[in-house]
């Protein structure tokens, strides 16, 4: 793979409300202790992200900020097995505390519940 493949383009991204309003709408939940990640499957052919990493949840800016781009980093990495799906993560208050490699698995195990989970529909 090239650093091209590997990139995080603006089409792998939820960009306007109406993006999130569909994955709020009818979503296929995974939870943990650090994450709760809301997926559907999408028309396009790739996956998008989308971020809702809630101040009242995480106070701290720095703290959002480090598990912003954690998530945007495991995303990055793992998108040519995602499939054409769209997810929202969204941080619980466990993840302000935790170390960075507890977060990229958590998330590694979600993506691949998920698209587990929504191939197989």
């Amino acid at each position: 793979m090239t650093a091209e493949d590997l990139s995080f383009p603006v089409q792998l991204r939820l960009r306007n409300a109406a993006d999130y309003k569909k994955v709020f709408d009818n979503p296929f939940r995974s939870t943990d202790r650090y994450f709760t990640i809301l997926a559907i499957a999408n028309e396009g052919q790739y996956p998008r992200l989308g971020l809702a990493i809630a101040k009242k949840n995480i106070k701290k800016a720095v703290a959002r900020n480090r598990i912003k781009r954690t998530v945007r980093e495991s995303f990055r990495l793992k998108q040519h097995d995602l499939g054409n799906i769209d997810f929202v993560v969204l941080a619980r208050r466990d993840a302000a505390d935790a170390d960075v490699s507890a977060l990229r698995v958590s998330l590694e195990k979600h993506w691949q519940k998920i698209t587990e989970r929504l191939d197989s529909r």
